[in-house]
């Protein structure tokens, strides 16, 4: 796993430093260091080169699409709603 650090303060970042454990580790600068679709990245099978980070389907990776209804006449909602009259 990547983790990258901000921080003003020294102290800080060495504390984290010290106690995550994480393959790799950015203090104060850009986090991604592996080359896009060419070193593994984006955690598809062995560490893949999955989506761009940022791409316009990186979202996808983390959400999952569900379809949710709720039936507001049998909970005593207005029928004359349902049906658009």
């Amino acid at each position: 796993l990547t983790l990258g650090v901000h921080s003003r303060i020294e102290e800080t970042a060495q504390f984290v430093r010290e106690r995550v454990r994480v393959g790799n580790i950015y203090v104060n600068r850009n986090q991604i260091g592996a080359v896009v679709g060419v070193q593994p990245f984006g955690g598809e099978g062995l560490s893949g080169t999955g989506p761009k980070a940022g791409g316009p389907h990186y979202l996808l990776r983390f959400a999952l699409e569900r379809t949710y209804t709720v039936n507001t006449t049998a909970a005593g909602g207005n029928a004359a709603l349902m049906s658009g009259g």
